[in-house]
C-alpha cells in the first residue's frame, strides 16, 4: 500500500512511517495541511492518515477539499486528540472514513487502514489509476486527464504490468515475458514499444509518468 500521512508532530509521523514501512508500505509524509492537500490531489494513494489540528489548513478543511476536488475515492482516517462526539461527527460529515483518537496503538492504526482500504476497493470499478492516468480493465479503455488514449495490444499489456507494479521498477525481462513469453524478442522491439507507450501517455501532457531506470527497466509513477 501507498500511504499519505499528514501529521505535524514529527515524532508521530516518524513512528507511523517506520511501522508502516516495516509492514511493506510506501509512506509519504506532510507536516502541514496545504502541503498534504497538494500531495493528496497530485499523487496516487491507497489511504490517507490525516491529523485534525494542522498548521496552514486544518484536517477537516483538507478532508472537505479532497472530497470536493479529487476523482479518487481514497480512504481517509482522521487522527486526532479530540475525542468529543461533536468532533467525530464533524469528521464524518466532511468525508472521513474512520476516526482514531490519540494516543493510539500503531497495530490498530494499521489494521484500520487495511480495513477501510478493503471496503473502498470493493466499491471501486475494476480500474487501475496512477495520477491522472486510468486503465479500465473491464472496458479496456485507457485515458489521461479525461482524454481517451489508443494503444496497441503490446503496449496495453506493458501498461497494465507497469501500473500494477507502480511505483516499483519493472525489469526489462519482465516486460519482455509479458508479450514474448520465454522467446527473446528482437533487440529493438521492447525499446520501440516503450517509445510508443511514452509518446501516447506522456508526450501530450506536462507531467511525465513513465521513467527509464537505465540498465534495469522502467517504472510508472506520478509526482510526489
Amino acid at each position: 500500500m501507498r500511504i499519505l500521512v499528514i501529521e505535524d508532530h514529527k515524532d508521530i509521523l516518524a513512528n507511523i512511517t517506520e511501522y508502516f514501512t516495516l509492514k511493506g508500505c510506501e509512506v509519504v509524509g506532510a507536516l502541514d495541511g496545504l502541503t498534504g492537500l497538494h500531495l493528496a490531489l497530485t499523487g496516487n494513494y491507497d489511504a490517507i492518515i490525516l491529523d485534525l489540528m494542522l498548521p496552514g489548513m486544518d484536517g477537516n478543511l483538507v478532508c472537505k477539499r479532497l472530497r470536493e476536488n479529487t476523482r479518487q475515492r481514497v480512504p481517509i482516517l482522521m487522527l486526532t486528540a479530540r475525542d468529543e462526539l461533536s468532533d467525530r461527527l464533524t469528521g464524518f460529515q466532511v468525508g472521513a472514513d474512520d476516526y482514531i483518537v490519540k494516543p493510539f496503538a500503531l497495530a490498530e492504526l494499521f489494521a484500520r487502514v487495511e480495513a477501510v482500504s478493503r471496503r473502498v476497493t470493493g466499491l471501486k470499478k475494476n480500474i487501475l489509476q496512477i495520477h491522472d492516468l486510468t486503465y479500465d480493465l473491464d472496458s479496456l479503455e485507457v485515458a489521461r486527464g479525461g482524454s481517451l488514449i489508443k494503444l496497441n495490444p503490446t503496449n496495453m499489456a506493458f501498461l497494465q504490468l507497469l501500473m500494477r507494479k507502480s511505483p516499483w521498477v519493472v525489469k526489462r525481462r519482465e516486460l519482455e515475458e509479458v508479450v514474448w513469453s520465454h522467446r527473446a524478442p528482437d533487440s529493438d522491439s521492447l525499446r520501440s514499444n516503450i517509445y510508443l507507450l511514452r509518446k501516447a501517455i506522456d508526450k501530450p501532457f506536462d507531467t511525465p509518468l513513465l521513467h527509464t531506470i537505465h540498465g534495469v527497466g522502467y517504472k510508472l509513477h506520478g509526482p510526489t
